[in-house]
Formats: structure tokens, C-alpha cells, sequence
């Protein structure tokens, strides 16, 4: 089955796993060549869970538990949508910078403290709450989705870096 909650937490997983690469980089070129896969990934995944993941949280997900009060999917959408917004602004940052330069550290450091906070939360709130509500069936189908998605998008053509507004975003996708 393609499950999208699995195949968010693998890209999870392989955008620590090149922060982790960018202290091993031993070179500004070893920095670029880390840096631009994972600066286009870091675009490329918060596009797909904008198109696949958050419109169906949206729709299915945080039903009323009063034992997660935080289950709120707008609430979750709204903060991923700001938390998107940071990363591809700290993103566009650094590549106004050569890499291995202060400023482009500064950004780079910028990209994972607010990747780092989005994948921890979401990690906590909005997939729990989305396995909770959701029926395999339909897990398998945006699975499907965040395949298809990938694989239209095998590189940064047709990813959408622009900011979101969150609440109209929200008002779409509701």
C-alpha cells in the first residue's frame, strides 16, 4: 500500500538525513551540490503536502478528541502553511549567497531550525490526527497522489515556491 503517512515520514526522513550531510561537506563546492538537492526538496515537499497532504487533512482529518485539544486541522494547516512560508523564504535566502559564506550559513541554519520545528510538529499533531480519522483506503489513494506528484515534479519545474496566505488557503481547501 501506498500510505501517504509512510511516504511523508521517508521524506522526512531524507531531509534530516542531508542536513546531517551538510556537516560532513567538506568543500563550498560539497555545500552547493548537498544544498541545491535539498534546498529544491525542501520546496518540492512543502508543494506536495500543500497539494495532496493539508487539503485532505482539511477534509477527513482532527475529528473532536478531547484528549488532543490541539487537533484542530485548520490549526495544524495554518501552522504549516507559516511554517512552509519560513522555509521557502530562508531558502530563497540562501541561494542570493555563495555557499560556505556567512550569510548563506545564516540561511541555510535558518531552513532547518524552521524545518526541523515543522517536521517535529506535524510529527506530533497533524499526522497522528490524520491516522486517527483517516480510512486506509483513502491513505492509499493520496499516496497514490504524492507519487504522481513526484514524479510530475522530477525536478524544481512546476514547484510552487510562492508564500501562502494561510487563510486562503484554508477558505480553498475547506
Amino acid at each position: 500500500m501506498a500510505d501517504i503517512i509512510d511516504l511523508i515520514y521517508a521524506d522526512h526522513d531524507w531531509l534530516r538525513r542531508q542536513f546531517f550531510r551538510l556537516d560532513d561537506a567538506q568543500s563550498a563546492e560539497d555545500l552547493a551540490a548537498i544544498w541545491d538537492a535539498l534546498g529544491t526538496r525542501l520546496d518540492a515537499h512543502a508543494d506536495a503536502e500543500e497539494t495532496v497532504f493539508y487539503p485532505a487533512l482539511l477534509k477527513h482529518g482532527g475529528r473532536e478528541d478531547p484528549g488532543n485539544p490541539e487537533g484542530d486541522p485548520e490549526d495544524e494547516t495554518e501552522d504549516a502553511i507559516t511554517d512552509h512560508n519560513a522555509i521557502r523564504d530562508a531558502v530563497r535566502e540562501s541561494r542570493r549567497h555563495q555557499p560556505g559564506s556567512e550569510k548563506w550559513f545564516e540561511a541555510v541554519n535558518k531552513a532547518r531550525s524552521e524545518n526541523g520545528s515543522h517536521l517535529d510538529e506535524e510529527e506530533r499533531e497533524a499526522m497522528p490526527d490524520f491516522i486517527k480519522s483517516a480510512s486506509l483506503e483513502l491513505r492509499h489513494e493520496l499516496g497514490m497522489k504524492w507519487l504522481r506528484f513526484y514524479a510530475e515534479h522530477d525536478t524544481s519545474r512546476g514547484i510552487d515556491t510562492a508564500d501562502k496566505d494561510s487563510d486562503e488557503y484554508i477558505d480553498k481547501h475547506s
